[in-house]
């Protein structure tokens, strides 16, 4: 994916307009110039889809990929609840999908091996990370989808993990790797043969098969959502769904190489020891400002596996900062982003920015910290509320699923404005999820997750505030 800086796109484009001077409290834009010559309405009104499915601005179009029940290439069902999901560059310009499935143990209907279970005898016992005792296998895991732009069709579609819990974010690394995410602490015992609440790595491949399922222990046992990795350093950001939840990074002892061990870290501000960055009506702590540049420093986190499920609150008792439901990340130009979806005056989402320090994960970052940006807080539910998953778009700036009822895809530009790009129709119960950009930028694939639906968004991208 190419990425442009959000200072590039904020020199080749105007942004903001009349029409969305409204939303100035929320964005961040503290030195960029407004131009009020040229209309901004992102890409457009939203126009009524006659497949009462998905409304999109004029000039996209969709298709359904991918269809919770449908035969895969590997005789397996799609299963359902797909998740986060990230495109990667394949053969012969073939994008490679990779997709999580948030399915737990009992949900069998939701399974790639039928309500009866009764396709499961097509793999192996040991190709799942956990087979229940034979009894109550795990049910979550990951599906691969090898799709022709050209054609717009799927080639090929399979199970590529197996016997994990409730996969929900997750990350793309580099090395053409998806880290798929357990959101759960179970633990082994009358019918898990192992405990979970770990990432694990899936390989971005067109050939049929599943991943070994190896736990990557040492990024530690949490309720996992999304991470995102530096591709200067290997450094894994990693954010956690609890309302009460830190943000860690994981340091690979060597780059590219996640299972030989690292060091796990959880983000502190260095001049509000154990700060509460919620913003909740009902705390009595300081209130973080939008824009605020804050310093950070990384704490040391012991026993990453966490019998207790409580690394957030013991690295919370060291110095770490808190935050409301970590949900979705991802890398852009030498910045994080991250969403919570639970964060804000009204508990409704907020959306930061961490510039790592050119010295990120060394002993000479200390001089030259890295820095937090509460990026957005719309505390409006007419612009945009509780963002989930999210993915940095081509252009610069932001694309959002929302996870709540009736939700909207919602963009988000480089100066922090919010603009409606497409809206569940169809199944407005479920949440959006797993945004995510070809290599080319010319499709956007998302998901409808409690229905299992995938589309193919495509249309006439181009950088919002340019659109007539």
């Amino acid at each position: 994916m190419k990425e442009t800086s959000r200072r590039s796109f904020i020199r080749m484009s105007t942004m903001v307009s009349l029409g969305f001077m409204g939303l100035s409290k929320f964005a961040c834009a503290p030195n960029e110039t407004i131009t009020k010559s040229q209309p901004f309405d992102g890409y457009g009104p939203l126009k009524p889809d006659p497949n009462k499915l998905l409304d999109l601005p004029r000039g996209f179009s969709y298709k359904v990929i991918s269809r919770w029940g449908n035969p895969m290439s590997d005789g397996l069902l799609t299963p359902n609840m797909a998740d986060g999901m990230a495109a990667f560059l394949g053969a012969n310009g073939k994008v490679v999908l990779v997709r999580n499935h948030e399915i737990s143990t009992h949900d069998m209907q939701s399974s790639a091996f039928g309500e009866d279970l009764s396709l499961i005898k097509k793999l192996n016992p040991q190709q799942f990370y956990d087979y229940g005792k034979g009894r109550a296998p795990c049910l979550g895991g990951t599906t691969t989808l090898i799709y022709n732009e050209n054609t717009q069709q799927v080639e090929s579609e399979f199970l590529s993990l197996a016997g994990t819990i409730r996969n929900c974010a997750g990350g793309k690394t580099p090395w053409n790797s998806w880290i798929t995410c357990e959101e759960s602490t179970e633990k082994s015992g009358l019918t898990n043969e192992q405990d979970h609440g770990y990432n694990f790595e899936v390989p971005a491949t067109s050939q049929i098969g599943l991943a070994d399922p190896v736990p990557l222990k040492e990024m530690g046992r949490f309720n996992h959502e999304a991470v995102c990795v530096d591709p200067r350093t290997s450094i894994v950001y990693q954010t956690e769904d609890q309302h009460d939840g830190l943000i860690y990074r994981y340091i690979p002892n060597i780059p590219h190489q996640l299972g030989k061990g690292g060091k796990l870290q959880a983000m502190a501000l260095a001049e509000i020891p154990s700060a509460d960055t919620r913003n909740w009506e009902n705390l009595t702590t300081p209130k973080i400002s939008l824009n605020q540049q804050l310093k950070v420093r990384w704490i040391d986190i012991n026993n990453v596996e966490s019998p207790d499920d409580d690394l957030r609150l013991s690295g919370f008792d060291k110095g770490a900062a808190r935050f409301a439901r970590g949900e979705g990340m991802w890398f852009g130009d030498n910045e994080v982003y991250f969403a919570c979806t639970n964060g804000g005056h009204i508990k409704q989402g907020q959306v930061w920015r961490y510039q790592p320090s050119r010295f990120e994960g060394t002993p000479e970052e200390k001089g030259a910290p890295g820095t937090l940006e509460l990026f957005a807080e719309p505390n409006d539910t007419d612009v945009c509320k509780s963002c989930d998953n999210l993915t940095v778009a081509p252009w610069g700036g932001l694309i959002l699923c929302e996870d709540h009822e009736a939700p909207y895809i919602v963009g988000l530009t480089p100066s922090g404005t919010f603009y409606k790009f497409g809206a569940n129709v169809g199944h407005p119960d479920s949440e959006f999820a797993g945004a995510t950009f070809s290599p080319s930028g010319n499709t956007l694939f998302v998901n409808i997750q409690v229905y299992g639906l995938t589309f193919a968004i495509t249309g006439p991208w181009q950088k919002p505030g340019l659109v007539s």
